[in-house]
């Protein structure tokens, strides 16, 4: 632990939680680019810009794909994240909650068994 009671590690798990879903977002409207470009093509007119239009969305299918699963790859990886420290912070949530527990049916807080939380010689 670093100083003053916080944690060396922090991850910001809001923002994380829905990174995997921004990422898997952009996949899409990154897939539609044929889509729009089609939905343009009577209001373009001349065959020039269509067929560059055309030539752009072959040239780019092709690293579209290894666009589009890099980016699942991250989206996968962040909702991992997500769950392990979720999971993680259960476990610890647990653990603590059971140590206090046990400490309590020692007869006490402070950890000396009087149940006064005095904590030992001064």
């Amino acid at each position: 632990m670093g100083g003053k009671g916080k944690s060396d590690l922090t991850i910001p798990l809001t923002d994380l939680e829905d990174y995997g879903s921004r990422l898997r977002s952009i996949k899409n409207r990154m897939n539609r680019t044929k889509k729009i470009f089609d939905s343009y093509r009577d209001d373009i007119g001349d065959g020039g810009v269509r067929d560059s239009l055309d030539d752009f969305e072959s040239n780019w299918e092709d690293g579209r794909e290894d666009i589009g699963q890099q980016l699942d790859q991250l989206a996968d990886l962040s909702d991992a994240v997500v769950r392990e420290f979720k999971k993680l912070d259960d476990d610890l949530t647990k653990a603590v909650n059971d140590a206090v527990k046990v400490n309590e049916g020692k007869g006490g807080k402070g950890g000396n068994g009087d149940g006064k939380g005095g904590g030992g010689a001064t």
